[in-house]
């Protein structure tokens, strides 16, 4: 039995809100899964959300086995996609949720590692590169599986921002927003490109002004908060973003995503998670590539990372061991 179950392809979900079920409904649509299962405090929403699911499976593509469990199941899952927590409220910032989101993090990965999980951790609660961190030392996992959204969502809105005002197809648009999930987040815009060629050579060479690019990253820094001040929340983004990463690691693609990842130096800082380019695979965040960043870039990620740190050691020493 336990080497039948080994073989499956299996994903968890806990938390089955608005992010964690808009990630599911997405997986209907993704082939050569065996099998979904839902957990949440609240059993008998899993229940339901998991029924619902169910009933549209004959019109989806995937043939996968879709119920809910508990974290019993978390040993034979080879990705556990974390979406617990608390919702961003209206002019509230993402750091805001820390302590709270904190101790379910901590909660749900005491689970985790209670009931042998020896998987993919992808952590997508708020606020995320804090969050990842608190997973990873909560888990007792290695820190390669351990991987936060980070600014995937985020460069998923650079890329359609570009492509509109440039005219090209997101996809042809290659640049990352960097750092925190958050408001300290930057674009190296020297290591930008529409496909082979510098963004900046081409603006240059079109006599476009660069600061048009500054009301971009503006524009795509506050999209989350334009979208909560409207309904609420934000999750169709997010779950599609999920989605993503998952493949990667089940199909061991090996490709190049800005997920928040532990930082052992690539860029100047070490110790903890933060949004950089990182390839993902079946192993995990095997590696951070490392991007020559200009001095004011530097500054920039080197403050983005800083507050990262200072929110954790100011206000989480009494939930996890701070210390290595």
């Amino acid at each position: 039995m336990a080497d039948n179950l080994i073989s499956k392809r299996r994903i968890m979900l806990v938390g089955t809100g608005f992010v964690g079920m808009s990630f599911a409904y997405s997986m209907l649509h993704e082939k050569g899964i065996d099998e979904m299962v839902l957990v949440d405090v609240n059993a008998d929403k899993a229940k339901g959300e998991a029924m619902d699911l169910t009933d549209g499976l004959v019109y989806a593509d995937t043939k996968m086995k879709v119920y809910s469990g508990s974290y019993a199941d978390a040993e034979y899952c080879n990705v556990v996609v974390l979406t617990a927590g608390a919702a961003q409220r209206p002019g509230q910032s993402r750091l805001e949720l820390v302590k709270i989101n904190a101790q379910i993090t901590k909660g749900v990965c005491e689970e985790l590692k209670k009931n042998k999980f020896n998987g993919i951790l992808l952590v997508a609660n708020n606020p995320v590169d804090i969050m990842t961190y608190v997973a990873w030392k909560a888990s007792g996992l290695p820190k390669e599986h351990v991987i936060g959204s980070g600014t995937v969502l985020d460069t998923a809105r650079l890329r359609v921002e570009l492509g509109d005002e440039l005219g090209f197809a997101p996809s042809n648009i290659h640049a990352y927003i960097l750092g925190e999930h958050g408001d300290s987040s930057f674009i190296s815009w020297t290591n930008s490109y529409i496909g082979c060629k510098s963004l900046l050579e081409y603006l240059d060479e079109k006599n476009i002004s660069l600061a048009r690019l500054q009301t971009i990253y503006e524009d795509v820094r506050d999209k989350a908060y334009k979208i909560i001040d409207l309904k609420k929340a934000t999750y169709y983004g997010i779950g599609l973003a999920l989605r993503r990463i998952v493949t990667a690691i089940l199909n061991n693609e090996r490709c190049i995503l800005p997920v928040s990842s532990y930082q052992n130096g690539e860029y100047g800082k070490s110790g903890y998670f933060i949004g950089t380019p990182t390839v993902i695979g079946s192993d995990g965040a095997t590696q951070i590539l490392t991007l020559p960043l200009n001095e004011n870039d530097q500054n920039r990620f080197n403050n983005s990372f800083d507050t990262l740190v200072k929110t954790i050691q100011e206000n989480l020493g009494d939930i996890i061991d701070l210390n290595d």
